[in-house]
């Protein structure tokens, strides 16, 4: 997969409070891929977008499921640091089919808008 394939889905990600630094990605032969990123978990709404990811990304329905999973990743926390450091996120998709820019604009429909815009991530 073209590494331009993930441009609408980075600078997006990129947008989202919290998500901070170098947002890195791959794809395999099979045209499956990921991203990975850092989330600053001292921002006040970096809980409000771990669950809105996972609710869009892992479970936005029993009958709507994405081919996408969003989960945190970590090296061995004994041999590295604490959370704050050395804790990722991942969105990995389990489909050839679903592109990166189809998973931007899943999020684009569902998360807060306009999803620069800390005020709409506070619930009411």
């Amino acid at each position: 997969m073209d590494d331009r394939a993930f441009d609408t889905l980075t600078e997006y990600l990129g947008r989202i409070p919290g998500i901070e630094g170098k947002i890195g990605f791959g794809s395999d032969d099979n045209g499956l891929w990921w991203v990975k990123f850092n989330l600053d978990i001292t921002n006040p709404l970096a809980w409000n977008v771990v669950q809105e990811l996972g609710h869009v990304l892992n479970y936005i329905s029993t009958d709507e499921r994405l081919p996408a999973v969003f989960y945190p990743a970590s090296p061995p926390p004994y041999m590295n640091g604490g959370p704050q450091d050395f804790l990722s996120w991942v969105i990995e998709n389990k489909d050839s089919d679903f592109r990166p820019g189809t998973a931007q604009k899943w999020l684009e429909g569902r998360l807060p808008q306009p999803v620069d815009n800390l005020d709409e991530w506070t619930p009411d």
